[in-house]
């Protein structure tokens, strides 16, 4: 049996080679393991362990993808997209990626930054006049003014002092009560919506976690003068050939949306079924924090342009200076890291990634220092090491989010690393 399983990782990199030739896009390109120093028997211990998972009802589907040294060494797809219907989980399922556009938001973003069409430190009112009369929450007594005013570094690294109304601070009492996030907002409607709102603190001294990115959506338009979905797909979707990603799935590709599930107890029960999605329609609200459809492959295009220091086959999208101020953390010293959960210890953020800047053996205890990677609502997840040049992506579809699938690939990966 064993034999098998390692007999497989040859036949998929033949396949993969294949695919690519009938395409019109450029794909990924492959590589057997051992010719870029990774072991495939140690790869080939994936499979069986994600079957487990599914075994135990911890998964339902997951799909991985593994690149080391921009060449795919590993993909696989595992369990279902649709259990009732059993409809397996594909290389082309198309997933509700949620924070995981943020990284794509960042990036646009920087790239005007680049076109000098917006500064790092441009107070956000230089495109949003409606948030010049913020105001920082106070416990007793009245709001105080926000001074300094957040800027678009602050946006980008998520030190605004905004929230998502997640918690039960007054604050986020008052982002549910306008719904900034409702799917039938425009941006500008979103950004008028939340203007009033306190701060949590006063911008640049704090971290946290909250719609910093979807305002930086809105900046984008004004900032470029077209809508924030064009300028993704003229920058990024079109010349990376991310075919597959968008704000919305097409009817001509809706049977190729996975079903999210639940954890409730013991079971995962399905929470949205793929063919009654949301996604299924265009939104007003073009989310950068969390609005975004993609497959694995379209995601990793991305990531694999990021890796390579702003280029991807051929073509510069970014420089690699300002890669690096990505990849880096970019906190402030009195900031020590971000504290979303306790999943996080030992956690900086860069402007769009968080980043590994110290060893964590209790949470992340098979993390290197340098990683840098985030993931979206769904357990949608990925990680690169530069220093391994190695790029991971997994994707599956439950909520609230799953450490399983990371947990379990983590030492697997990093094991197989020979050289």
């Amino acid at each position: 049996m064993k034999m098998i399983k390692i007999i497989i990782l040859p036949i998929l990199f033949l396949c993969l080679s294949v695919a690519a030739k009938e395409t019109g896009i450029e794909l990924l390109p492959v590589s057997a393991p051992g010719k870029v120093g990774m072991s495939p028997e140690i790869l080939a211990k994936i499979g069986p362990e994600v079957e487990t998972l599914i075994e135990k009802k911890k998964l339902v589907g997951g799909s991985v993808l593994i690149l080391r040294d921009g060449k795919i060494v590993y993909q696989n797809q595992f369990g279902y997209a649709n259990r009732a219907s059993k409809v397996p989980m594909k290389k082309d399922t198309i997933f509700r990626i949620y924070s995981m556009t943020k990284a794509i938001t960042s990036a646009a973003a920087l790239m005007l930054y680049e076109e000098k069409k917006l500064n790092l430190d441009d107070p956000i009112t230089r495109f949003l006049p409606e948030f010049s009369l913020l105001n920082v929450w106070q416990r007793r007594g009245d709001p105080t003014p926000a001074d300094p005013l957040p800027t678009i570094r602050d946006l980008l690294r998520h030190t605004g002092g905004f929230s998502y109304g997640w918690g039960g601070h007054p604050v986020d009492r008052s982002y549910r009560r306008f719904q900034p996030l409702d799917r039938d907002k425009t941006l500008a409607e979103m950004s008028r919506s939340i203007c009033g709102v306190p701060l949590l603190f006063q911008p640049g001294t704090k971290w946290n976690y909250g719609i910093n990115t979807d305002i930086l959506g809105r900046v984008i338009e004004v900032a470029s003068g077209q809508t924030f979905d064009a300028f993704l797909q003229q920058k990024f979707f079109t010349p990376l050939g991310m075919s597959d990603t968008g704000f919305y799935v097409p009817a001509e590709k809706a049977q190729r949306l996975a079903d999210v599930y639940q954890t409730k107890g013991i079971f995962l029960t399905t929470s949205e079924p793929g063919k009654t999605s949301p996604f299924l329609k265009k939104p007003a609200n073009l989310s950068g924090g969390g609005g975004l459809v993609s497959t694995i492959n379209d995601y990793a295009r991305f990531l694999q342009m990021i890796a390579n220091g702003g280029k991807f086959q051929g073509k510069q999208y970014l420089t690699a200076e300002t890669v690096k101020l990505m990849t880096t953390n970019q906190l402030p010293d009195k900031i020590a890291s971000i504290s979303l959960s306790e999943q996080r210890h030992g956690t900086g953020f860069g402007l769009g990634f968080s980043v590994r800047i110290a060893p964590d053996k209790r949470w992340a205890k098979d993390s290197v220092v340098g990683e840098y990677g985030w993931g979206g609502k769904a357990s949608t997840h990925y990680w690169i090491s530069p220093k391994d040049k190695l790029l991971v992506v997994t994707m599956e579809q439950t909520i609230p989010y799953n450490w399983n699938l990371e947990h379990l690939l983590k030492p697997i990966i990093y094991q197989a690393i020979k050289e």
